[in-house]
């Protein structure tokens, strides 16, 4: 599609800041009563759509806050009158860390869209389309806006014929729009420009971009990606924007005020939504909950394109073994190990498997003289298909003679919600726990033993409410 093809619309915007933007500055600690106040002047802005669930906010609900992520859920769902809400979904892996089965995510999509989502945009952390397809039918069978999104990352085997084939197996698959997920601020302005107009001349339905400004180049990469045709961009309200957060909302309109892509959002309206968050960041700096570091630019993304969260883990696992003068041959090492396991994008959990096993690398003196029992199980097939085939001799040292699974992992998981339910059935209060327990069984268990105290206190007579349901 030639420059001058392009339909030039006014862009769509995605607020992040109950989700994405809290999660990647102040480690997902906004609470529900901190929201609540502010909702009905977002109500107000005529956003595309809210991120407000998903992500890590699930576990940091019942972990750190004790909090019912359903319950926020359902607060959200009745502030927010006008807006779509929207959430984050891992595949096969819903918001936790494993592959569940199918009848777990079958649930768990249902549970999401009947108490208050309209778009879910799920994704896999390789790419592997198959890891998606349950959670895909499920929520078109719930009436869902499917959203599909692809890991952005760069590599061999990251050429513009492969994200341009993916998008188009993507819109085959049934999505309603395609997302480019680019976690690590890889992205730069230009290649943006090259990557939408491959992709919109491929396909036909929306394509939105979500980036972090980690790197420093995403309000320039939103920009090109919009003039090139994008349809929807996230972004965060400016107190929880910009470092590892989105570009900031209010700068974002005001940049394509006046142009054929103007929001038309009123600017005194996002100038009080921003007043209202101001205190809760002034609030995490002086706690130390909001870390400066987290706020500047990391060019090292650009240099080594390794996320920033990435490399402050490597940091902290050399300082642990007093090796910190081994940076530099760790760095060199990422690729190399990355290259071993099939070149996956370097996001959760493919980042921390690669740094984790390149740290070893580099310390042991022998490549994979010893492998995380994660380098194993991705090497394995157990978390799905590589973009590229795996080193065939690393695969021999690591996993021996085991024989690799070719299957989607799930295959071989059986059904498993019905045993779910039998084991944590003294808890459960509404259907939803029995959710939260196959995400999180240990933490989901410290909470429902908190509810129940908490209800005590409230009503110390009170009878057995085991099966008095929150209504939805």
């Amino acid at each position: 599609m030639a420059e001058t093809e392009i339909q030039k619309k006014p862009v769509k915007i995605m607020e992040t800041v109950l989700r994405d933007a809290h999660q990647s500055l102040i480690a997902t600690r906004m609470t529900t009563e901190q929201m609540l106040p502010i909702i009905d002047k977002m109500d107000q802005v005529g956003y595309h759509a809210v991120e407000c669930w998903g992500g890590a906010t699930f576990d940091a609900c019942l972990r750190f806050l004790k909090e019912d992520p359903w319950e926020r859920l359902r607060k959200l769902r009745a502030g927010f009158k006008n807006t779509k809400l929207q959430m984050l979904f891992r595949g096969q892996n819903i918001l936790g860390y494993r592959h569940y089965a199918d009848d777990v995510v079958e649930y768990f999509v249902q549970k999401s869209i009947a108490n208050g989502i309209d778009i879910i945009r799920i994704f896999d952390c390789l790419n592997d389309l198959r890891n998606l397809q349950t959670a895909v039918n499920a929520s078109r069978k719930e009436g869902g806006h499917v959203q599909i999104a692809l890991s952005y990352t760069l590599g061999d085997a990251y050429t513009l014929d492969y994200w341009v084939t993916m998008a188009k197996r993507i819109e085959e698959m049934g999505a309603d729009s395609i997302c480019i997920k680019d976690m690590a601020g890889l992205l730069l302005p230009y290649k943006a420009t090259e990557l939408v107009t491959a992709i919109k001349s491929a396909t036909k339905i929306p394509l939105q971009m979500h980036t972090h400004y980690t790197s420093g180049v995403a309000s320039m990469t939103y920009l090109k990606s919009v003039e090139a045709g994008a349809d929807i961009i996230d972004t965060a309200m400016s107190p929880f924007a910009l470092g590892t957060s989105q570009p900031a909302t209010e700068v974002m309109v005001e940049t394509f005020k006046g142009t054929p892509y103007d929001t038309g959002y009123d600017q005194n309206l996002l100038a009080e939504i921003a007043d209202y968050f101001r205190p809760q960041r002034d609030a995490a700096l002086e706690s130390g909950l909001l870390n400066p570091k987290v706020m500047g630019v990391n060019i090292k993304t650009l240099l080594y394109q390794v996320p920033g969260g990435m490399l402050s883990n490597m940091i902290s696992q050399l300082k642990e073994q007093n090796a910190e003068d081994r940076y530099y041959d760790v760095l060199r090492e990422i690729p190399l190990v990355r290259k071993d396991l099939g070149e996956p994008p370097l996001v959760t959990p493919s980042s921390q498997i690669v740094g984790t096993q390149a740290v070893f690398n580099v310390l042991l003196g022998e490549r994979y003289k010893m492998a995380t029992k994660e380098t194993k199980a991705v090497l394995s097939g157990e978390y799905g298909q590589t973009v590229k085939p795996f080193n065939p001799e690393v695969q021999k040292k690591v996993i021996q003679d085991k024989k690799p699974i070719t299957c989607r992992p799930a295959d071989l998981i059986p059904a498993e919600l019905d045993k779910i339910e039998s084991e944590m059935s003294q808890y459960k209060m509404q259907d939803e726990d029995v959710l939260s327990y196959a995400l999180f069984p240990q933490v989901a268990v410290d909470f429902f033993k908190y509810r129940e105290a908490q209800k005590e206190k409230i009503d110390p007579t009170a009878a057995d409410t085991k099966n008095n349901a929150y209504p939805v």
